[in-house]
């Protein structure tokens, strides 16, 4: 019998106790013996079915011999960073959901668990039930990773779904994703970037080697994308998404941003929607390489959790290649980087034609909507600087 513990019985601590139950035979059968949740730490008793398994004691799990993998599903940094080391330290393998913590402090506990000859896992951190990190680490591993980009939040992503069929304003249809149980009570991480901006942060880290600090990395979410944005780009052939993207730089260097994008019609993310997230990986030997499916929810994330609890005991003794260099030197501003640019101003197309020279223009109508010709983030804002601007997004491609 394999024992492990949870940390955490919220949405996805509940979900791997599910999983681990539920799908006893198919894991007995990969791993050669049963598998059995055997202490999970809350910070208050609640009755249930796992009520004769929750302790508050985090020792009881850390001195427990018989536990040999812990799952982290605390959230946040303080609580779970502490004890996560002293589960590194302990010698138990730590299997994480924990997208904030793995963005701020991975290089550290992966170097800890290396000295400690031990697991940190976190495929569920990134695309929750969408296995990314796998793929890119491993079925990659022949390939220089040069970019990755994709719809990284399912709230946001829900939100602009209803925005482009309904024609719901942003902040009707944030309500709709909170009573659908989609966004939290607190939609901020999720509709300004942040959540997106952590994702983005560890696959970058993972591609190019080097920590990627996520305060360096500008976030921008959808809380002031306006209706009319959204409409003018769908008659142009566009769907406004949220993407997060990373690179790497000719020259050397990287950079990484979140932000609104305007994307073709005929791209396979631009029909993305709902609550469905897509990641794509460009390597230099395979082209684009596109994952989908639900990135949240109990149980697909909680499936990732389960799927790296089983590969944490079946390492030997821990996977090489997970990991990165702690030094964050060579991240570069996004700003430096070339792309065609959407504006919306209240003026004239002479004014937007005095500004940039030749657009494409998609609206007139007292405003003007048009699309620039590839330049730096940073022409774009010093060309704009002329103008009445109204709305400003990246166009992908």
């Amino acid at each position: 019998m394999i024992q492990i513990a949870i940390m955490g019985l919220g949405t996805v601590g509940t979900g791997v106790a599910k999983v681990v139950a539920e799908n006893a035979k198919q894991i007995e059968r990969k791993l050669g013996e049963p598998l059995q949740v055997k202490t999970i730490l809350v910070r208050h008793f609640q009755d249930g079915p796992y009520r004769q398994l929750m302790t508050d004691d985090f020792k009881r799990i850390e001195e427990d011999d018989s536990i040999r993998v812990v799952v982290e599903t605390i959230g946040g940094v303080e609580a779970a960073y502490e004890y996560t080391k002293r589960a590194l330290n302990a010698g138990k393998h730590v299997v994480t959901a924990n997208k904030q913590l793995v963005a701020e402090k991975g290089a550290e506990l992966l170097a800890l668990a290396r000295k400690k000859n031990v697991n940190y896992l976190f495929e569920a951190s990134v695309g929750g039930g969408i296995p990314v990190l796998h793929p890119l680490t491993q079925c990659m591993a022949a390939n220089r990773i040069d970019e990755i980009y994709g719809i990284l939040n399912g709230t946001s992503n829900y939100i602009l779904t209803r925005m482009v069929r309904t024609g719901a304003f942003f902040s009707d249809a944030l309500r709709e994703a909170q009573a659908k149980g989609y966004a939290e009570a607190d939609p901020t991480a999720d509709v300004e970037g942040i959540d997106a901006g952590r994702k983005i942060c560890i696959l970058a880290d993972l591609a190019f080697g080097s920590q990627v600090d996520p305060a360096a990395v500008p976030m921008e979410g959808i809380s002031k994308l306006s209706l009319r944005d959204v409409r003018i780009a769908q008659r142009a052939g566009y769907r406004v998404k949220l993407l997060g993207r990373c690179l790497r730089l000719p020259g050397g260097g990287r950079t990484a941003y979140v932000a609104p994008h305007l994307i073709p019609e005929e791209h396979p993310l631009a029909n993305v929607e709902d609550v469905y997230n897509a990641v794509v990986v460009k390597g230099n030997a395979t082209g684009e390489v596109m994952f989908y499916g639900r990135g949240a929810g109990e149980l697909p994330t909680a499936s990732a959790c389960v799927a790296d609890v089983m590969e944490a005991l079946q390492a030997s003794p821990r996977r090489e290649e997970i990991g990165w260099e702690a030094n964050p030197a060579g991240f570069r501003d996004p700003m430096e980087l070339h792309t065609r640019y959407y504006f919306r101003i209240e003026g004239s197309l002479t004014d937007a034609a005095m500004a940039f020279g030749q657009v494409e223009v998609l609206s007139e109508d007292g405003e003007t909507a048009f699309l620039t010709d590839s330049v730096s983030g940073e022409d774009a804002a010093r060309r704009a600087k002329s103008l009445n601007v109204l709305a400003c997004m990246r166009v992908l491609g």
